[in-house]
């Protein structure tokens, strides 16, 4: 194994055991302290705030770096196959580590936050890295599908309002769920035209017929597969966000009324 994979190698375990230390330790001590509800959950949804506590860190990290790579890696951005795969396989390690070390607190606390449409995301994405730390192809495509880590924390904050009681009608909750829609569309809706423009580009070139069929596979079936769970997930989004929405302007209009009577 040459020195480089060794050092992608290492960043993968070190990404793995930093997140199992901040799951198992840090959130618990940080959230304890930070916010006084969380001594009043229970011990599953302890089990979960810490799970999303992880992720909002780790979304955080990867996706400032991959927004990095894609405005100062002129490497990646002329040759998407076969550019210098190089910050990338940094980036992609880091998530490697992470998607491993919750898949195992997924399957070890299935019964606090397990869930199907996780495991399918963790693995396709995991089967796609793999071709891209192994063999280094299609650089500009994984960096391209960390975009979508900035819609997690949104996600995740949606829930800790949840647990700690605020109520939807309430101004934190309603700005976060119309934030969380709004980022959601744009890293991972609205960015597919931009995407699959890219990759039909690329087919029919000698860059493309250059990949292994394998390589090919794990490109075209992991990236429509998750845009499949990302199209679903945005209509159920979309929906309890116009809920939300209606429902506080019912109130507002309500309010408005019943003061004009008095």
């Amino acid at each position: 194994m040459d020195p480089f994979s060794q050092l992608i190698l290492a960043i993968s375990v070190t990404s793995f055991i930093t997140f199992q230390l901040l799951f198992h330790y840090v959130s618990a001590w940080v959230s304890s302290r930070i916010s006084p509800g969380f001594q009043k959950l229970s011990d599953k949804q302890k089990i979960e705030w810490n799970s999303r506590t992880v992720s909002t860190l780790h979304a955080l990290v990867v996706g400032i770096f991959c927004l990095y790579i894609l405005f100062f890696d002129d490497a990646v951005n002329e040759d998407p196959v076969w550019g210098d795969p190089t910050l990338v396989k940094l980036n992609v390690g880091i998530t490697t580590g992470y998607l491993i070390s919750d898949l195992l607190l997924i399957f070890y606390y299935w019964k606090a936050i397990g869930d199907k449409f996780f495991v399918i995301h963790h693995m396709a994405a995991l089967y796609a890295y793999y071709y891209v730390l192994g063999q280094g192809l299609l650089p500009y495509f994984a960096n391209f599908r960390l975009l979508a880590e900035f819609s997690t924390p949104c996600v995740n904050q949606r829930w800790f309002f949840e647990v700690l009681g605020y109520p939807k009608s309430s101004k934190p909750n309603i700005a976060n769920g119309v934030m969380m829609a709004l980022v959601f569309f744009l890293v991972r809706i609205a960015v597919m035209p931009v995407y699959y423009g890219r990759m039909y580009s690329i087919i029919g070139t000698d860059a493309f017929y250059k990949l292994s069929f394998g390589g090919c596979g794990a490109w075209i079936c992991s990236s429509i597969s998750l845009d499949v769970m990302n199209v679903m997930w945005m209509h159920k989004i979309a929906r309890g966000c116009y809920k939300v929405l209606r429902s506080s302007r019912r109130r507002k209009m309500e309010t408005q009324e019943n003061g004009k009577l008095d």
